[in-house]
């Protein structure tokens, strides 16, 4: 048995403490919840499951919170995963895991995450004062769990990628965005397009702050508030759907911890060889963009065609809400893709990637 996507949407995606600053995660998921379920004509009492990925929480279970809040009904339990900034894609993997093996017709799964509601997180150790951290470890060796942003520093100067270059991928994922309508977007009440999207120019870049190295304020996503859903059904369900995509392959792998950001390349050969094709073969990708050094190393290494890659704008242009960031790319890519074949992929702190392919 396979699975199909039939449906997928997405709220706008604002730099935290902005216009969705009041909402907590599960605010933010019941009106996609209910957006995606009208969109393919499925009634609340037929989900069977829902999967969320949510990595900033103080644990609880928001995938049940969502469910409840979204209105589904009191027997879909709801399960909560945390896999960092890969977790939206393994919640829609999961979510195709159950259906394919037969144990669930219809489930729901995204990410959702709140930067501004985050929890403050104190650290313990007996007789001790608690200490504030804000980045758990990826890694139990210290030397190798970088900052995000001093790894894709060092990527950069390691691959001779320029802070020119950079800059030109960033200018280029807000031009698309402006350029091209975002019809996965559901607009809220609190906002009705992604809070970040502007008129990115040569000279504006230059002028914004270096964060380390060449990386600067301009070619590192912003951290951000959002929630996005994809419907993952069964066979039988998608024969009755008007719109359907299946999910050819899927794959998450771990790779080097102390550069995540090459980290999505084992599971893009992972999906490609599953399906036998090609990366020149793929008609769109949409590849995560924490850091523009981090989507134009691995356009470089695995053979990606650059303008099949992120074409109406990436993450530098809206954000980054890490558990929802996944789900986010499937569900662009739901809507875009109208013929062939698309790859989801995305990197995660520890040296973790996630790949998805889907075939219209």
């Amino acid at each position: 048995m396979t699975a199909f996507v039939i449906a997928a949407r997405r709220s706008p995606v604002i730099p935290r403490n902005g216009a969705f600053a009041g909402l907590l995660p599960h605010d933010l998921a019941a009106p996609v919840i209910r957006a995606v379920l009208a969109d393919a004509g499925i009634e609340a009492a037929q989900v069977d499951e829902l999967i969320l990925a949510n990595a900033l929480g103080a644990g609880g279970n928001p995938a049940r919170l969502a469910a409840l809040a979204a209105g589904l009904p009191e027997r879909v339990a709801g399960l909560t995963i945390d896999r960092q900034c890969a977790g939206g894609l393994d919640a829609i993997r999961l979510a195709a895991a159950l259906v394919s093996a037969g144990q669930a017709d219809i489930v729901l799964a995204g990410g959702a995450e709140s930067y501004s509601r985050r929890p403050l997180r104190l650290a313990t150790a007996p007789g001790q004062a608690p200490v504030a951290y804000d980045q758990p470890p990826f890694t139990p060796w210290p030397e190798r769990d970088p900052d995000m942003t001093q790894a894709a520093a060092a990527l950069a100067a390691r691959l001779g990628i320029s802070r020119a270059r950079q800059e030109a991928w960033a200018i280029r994922s807000h031009a698309l965005a402006l350029a091209h309508p975002q019809p996965e977007l559901l607009p809220f009440a609190q906002a009705t397009t992604d809070g970040f999207t502007r008129r990115l120019t040569p000279a504006l870049a230059a002028r914004a702050p270096v964060l380390c190295g060449t990386i600067t304020a301009a070619t590192a996503a912003v951290a951000a508030d959002a929630v996005a859903f994809a419907l993952v059904v069964s066979p039988r369900i998608a024969a009755r759907a008007s719109r359907a995509l299946r999910i050819a392959a899927s794959a998450t792998l771990g790779a080097a911890p102390d550069e995540p950001g090459l980290s999505p390349l084992p599971a893009i050969r992972g999906v490609l060889a599953q399906t036998g094709l090609t990366a020149a073969a793929l008609n769109q990708t949409e590849l995560m963009e924490a850091y523009a050094v981090q989507a134009l190393a691995c356009i470089d290494a695995s053979g990606l065609h650059p303008e099949t890659v992120n074409p109406q704008g990436g993450a530098l242009s809206r954000g980054h809400p890490i558990g929802a960031s996944g789900a986010i790319l499937v569900a662009r890519l739901f809507h875009n893709l109208h013929h062939g074949s698309g790859l989801a992929a995305i990197a995660a702190a520890g040296g973790i990637g996630a790949a998805l392919i889907l075939q219209a």
